[in-house]
């Protein structure tokens, strides 16, 4: 994993992020998510400047999207130093995906800690 990878994980493992399921390297048909949320069906990539304006990605970005999953990108650098704005933003595309059957109607609390039992 890149340093950036790393960072979005320890925030995002176990559960960390709003009481979801992330997974590492998701093989989704002949590509790998670095991450996904497959109760939601969504992909978060992580990804540097080589990434930028890359055809191949917005082949694979369709797949993905073919299949169902919700493709979002943040670059390496945007999650190294600013990782608040990369989970508020997420925060966003999980309120507009179904919603996470233990978040009651009235919880607006998409915090990165909670549903942690903290």
């Amino acid at each position: 994993m890149t340093d950036a990878e790393r960072k979005f994980w320890s925030r995002a493992r176990n559960r960390g992020f709003f009481g979801l399921k992330f997974v590492r390297q998701e093989p989704i048909g002949p590509y790998f998510a670095d991450f996904a949320c497959r109760e939601l069906r969504l992909v978060v990539e992580i990804d540097g400047s080589q990434h930028m304006s890359s055809a191949r990605d917005r082949v694979r970005d369709a797949f993905l999207e073919s299949s169902g999953y919700r493709v979002v990108r943040f670059w390496n650098n945007d999650v190294l130093t600013n990782i608040e704005g990369v989970f508020e933003a997420l925060q966003k595309t999980v309120g507009e995906l179904a919603p996470h059957p233990d978040r009651s109607s009235s919880d607006s609390d998409l915090s990165p800690q909670a549903g942690r039992g903290d």
